[in-house]
C-alpha cells in the first residue's frame, strides 16, 4: 500500500474536524493509502514532523488546519531534498490560499481532493531564510491575525479580525522603505506592503490585481503609501473595502524577486504568522517548487 501522513491542528477553526476524522481517514484508505495520523502538539510541530520523517516513509502528506498549519507543513517540505506532494483540508478562518486553488470547502470533499486530485506544481516564496506559501506582508493590520485570540476567531470568524483591526485605525504606523525590483527603485513612506501568490487576501478578492497565475514565477506586489491626512486614510480603506486598486495611493506590480530595505526593523507576517522584525528583506519566487493536490477540472485555470 501507499503511505500517507495526515497532520492536523486540533484547535484550528471551530474544531469542526474532530467529528469527521474517521470519515476522512476512510476516504484515504479507500484511495489505497495506509494512514499515519499526527495531531500537532505545539507551535512549529508540523514543521518539525515534515522536516524529519524518513524519505521512504510516505508518498503523500495531507494537512488540515488554517494558514499557520499549511505554512508549517510547506516550510518543512521545502527543507527536504525529496519533496512529496501536499494535500490540504482547510479548517481555518479565511483560507485564502485554498480558495484560490479551488480546493473544496467541505471537509470530506477536500479530503477526497487531497488523495484523488492531481499534483499541481505551485510557486512558493523564499523570505530571507524562511518560506511562505502565499503572502508576506508588513504594516496596517498585518499583526491582527496572530494577535487575535483563537477562541475569538472560532466564534466570530472574519468579524474578529475587523474588530481587532478597528482598535488601531487611528494609530497607523508608517515605514520609510527602499524597494528594489527588476532594475527599478521605489523609495517612500508606506503603511502597508504585501507580496502575494493568491487571488484573495483576508477574504477580499481583487486586492492583489487581476490574472493571478500560480506557476508563472511571479508574485503580485501591493504597496500603500502613507496618507497625508485622515481623509486620505479613509479613502484608502474605502478603496480596499470595495476591492478597488487606487493608483493614487498604491503601487502595484508583478515580480519574481524583490528587496525591502529600511532604517528600522519592521515586523512582518508570513501566511498570517509572525515572521520576525527585519531591516532588510529579500523575497524570491521559487517557481513550481511545491506539489499541491488540486481538483483536476480546475488545473487549467491555475496554470500559466
Amino acid at each position: 500500500m501507499k503511505r500517507l501522513l495526515f497532520i492536523y491542528n486540533p484547535h484550528a477553526g471551530k474544531e469542526l474536524l474532530k467529528p469527521k476524522i474517521s470519515d476522512i481517514v476512510d476516504i484515504f484508505v479507500k484511495a489505497g493509502y495506509e494512514v499515519t495520523i499526527y495531531p500537532t502538539q505545539s507551535y512549529r510541530d508540523a514543521y518539525r514532523k515534515v522536516k524529519e520523517y524518513n524519505s521512504k516513509e510516505y508518498e503523500l502528506v495531507v494537512c488540515s488546519g488554517g494558514d499557520g498549519t499549511i505554512d508549517e507543513v510547506v516550510s518543512g517540505m521545502m527543507t527536504r531534498r525529496d519533496r512529496d506532494p501536499v494535500g490540504y483540508i482547510p479548517t481555518g478562518t479565511t483560507n485564502d490560499f485554498a480558495n484560490s486553488l479551488h480546493i473544496p470547502k467541505g471537509l470530506l470533499k477536500a479530503a477526497d481532493n487531497a488523495v484523488n486530485g492531481v499534483v499541481f506544481p505551485c510557486d512558493i516564496g523564499r523570505f530571507n531564510q524562511d518560506t511562505f506559501v502565499y503572502i508576506a506582508a508588513f504594516g496596517l493590520f498585518t499583526d491582527v491575525s496572530y494577535e487575535t485570540d483563537q477562541a475569538m476567531k472560532n466564534v466570530l470568524g472574519h468579524l474578529a479580525y475587523i474588530l481587532e483591526g478597528a482598535k488601531r485605525i487611528f494609530n497607523v504606523p508608517s515605514y520609510r522603505i527602499k524597494v528594489c525590483h527588476g532594475g527599478e527603485e521605489i523609495e517612500g513612506e508606506f503603511i502597508y506592503g504585501m507580496v502575494t501568490n493568491s487571488r484573495s487576501v483576508g477574504g477580499f478578492r481583487s486586492m492583489v490585481g487581476k490574472q493571478v497565475i500560480f506557476d508563472d514565477g511571479l508574485f503580485e506586489v501591493t504597496l500603500i503609501k502613507k496618507p497625508k491626512n485622515p481623509l486620505e486614510l479613509q479613502e484608502i480603506i474605502a478603496a480596499l473595502l470595495i476591492e478597488q486598486i487606487d493608483t493614487k495611493y498604491m503601487y502595484t506590480f508583478k515580480t519574481g524577486y524583490i528587496t525591502f530595505e529600511s532604517l528600522e526593523e519592521i515586523p512582518w507576517t508570513l501566511d498570517g504568522e509572525f515572521g520576525g522584525e527585519h531591516d532588510y528583506v529579500e523575497i524570491e519566487n521559487l517557481r513550481q517548487q511545491l506539489g499541491i493536490m488540486v481538483p483536476e477540472e480546475h488545473i487549467e485555470d491555475l496554470k500559466e
